[in-house]
């Protein structure tokens, strides 16, 4: 009888899971709290039992598409920042979650859910195990998507390239401006740092083959190059091809015809997130009346609970309001080609001079040399 029980268990655990997994490929929610910037709403009713859907939650779903900007453009448009600084950024400017505040694990976890754009993946676990299950065996629920699937691809290289497992932290962090992505014609080995001392105590920083520096002549024929020239030799053609008016143009021409969408998309934003708003003020509203006329007892512990989740919804919707404001606002000048090519011509040679300081001194050698 034992037996029996256990086998009828297995049994019914995989036809549940079956039949969950089946609900989950027609776009049903199987249960438990949705993923951040999602809400829960009935969709259909099924004999006695109601099918759920998710639907954007536009109070968290600005949440989610500012972690994703600032993992690609930084909270001040600097460039982008680190898992652990976006968790930070956050808890200091009292953006919180339905759990409460930001941790590392939940901002990776936003960054790397395919949840966001369209694709909320069912059965990833395996919980016996304590370990993922194949692609094969996921079920896929079709959700409404908060970003663009190109973010998405373009925060995950972004991750794998600071990720310790695809390339050393030293190579992400450190001064050397060409580790890991220069590497010898003649043997495909990595181009290394050398330093020398000059008689007089000048020191000299130099680029070389590994393989030259471990075995020598014997090992590559490969050159040695002066770091600063190779430097600007490099970080010159990047300005040449990435400020050429031509691409410059073309680029203007996508970014201006996916503007005035955009701003119409985040003005129906706003829009909402003012509506939430006042729906909350509404309510605390009725609430203090009802108080005031002692309709409610104020001992209640739930009255409490609900007066202070709405205070947290209207405080966060009229705050996710004025910065999606300001975000709009600070792309509203007008730009033309005229004033595109004026703005090259005047930014080119202090951008250049910004990029890497320390090589103004070398540029005109490193031109002449590359």
């Amino acid at each position: 009888m034992t037996l029996f029980d256990e086998y009828q268990s297995k049994e019914t655990a995989k036809h549940t899971l079956r039949a969950m997994n089946e609900n989950a490929r027609q776009g049903f929610w199987n249960g438990a709290r949705p993923p951040i910037g999602y809400r829960v709403v009935a969709a259909e009713q099924r004999g006695m039992k109601i099918k759920k859907k998710l639907e954007v939650d536009p109070l968290h779903a600005e949440t989610v598409r500012r972690i994703f900007r600032m993992a690609l453009e930084g909270a001040d448009g600097r460039g982008p920042i680190g898992v652990m600084a976006i968790a930070c950024w956050l808890n200091e400017n009292g953006i919180r979650t339905r759990y409460g505040g930001w941790g590392k694990g939940m901002v990776h976890q936003v960054l790397t859910r395919t949840t966001y754009i369209g694709q909320h993946r069912f059965n990833r676990y395996d919980a016996k195990k304590g370990q993922a299950k194949p692609l094969e065996e996921h079920a896929v629920m079709e959700v409404p998507p908060i970003i663009t699937v190109a973010e998405f691809e373009a925060v995950q290289r972004s991750l794998n390239s600071r990720s310790p497992k695809m390339m050393a932290p030293r190579a992400v962090g450190g001064s050397t401006l060409l580790t890991g992505i220069c590497f010898c014609a003649c043997c495909g080995g990595s181009m290394t740092l050398r330093t020398g001392t000059s008689r007089n105590g000048q020191e000299y920083r130099y680029y070389t083959c590994v393989t030259k520096a471990v075995q020598g002549k014997t090992g590559c024929s490969g050159l040695t190059l002066p770091m600063d020239r190779l430097n600007a030799a490099v970080i010159e053609h990047l300005e040449t091809r990435l400020l050429d008016p031509a691409r410059l143009e073309v680029l203007m021409d996508q970014i201006l015809a996916r503007r005035d969408e955009w701003v119409s998309e985040r003005r129906l934003h706003v829009a909402e997130l003012e509506r939430r708003a006042t729906e909350a003020e509404t309510k605390l509203s009725r609430f203090y009346e009802a108080i005031a006329n002692g309709l409610v007892d104020v001992g209640d512990p739930s009255l409490k609970a609900r007066i202070a989740e709405l205070t947290a919804i209207r405080d966060q919707a009229k705050g996710d309001a004025e910065r999606a404001v300001a975000h709009i606002e600070r792309i509203n000048p007008e730009i033309t080609p005229e004033s595109l090519r004026a703005d090259r011509q005047a930014q080119a040679t202090p951008r250049r001079r910004l990029l890497r300081p320390e090589l103004r001194s070398g540029s005109g050698a490193a031109s002449r040399g590359a």
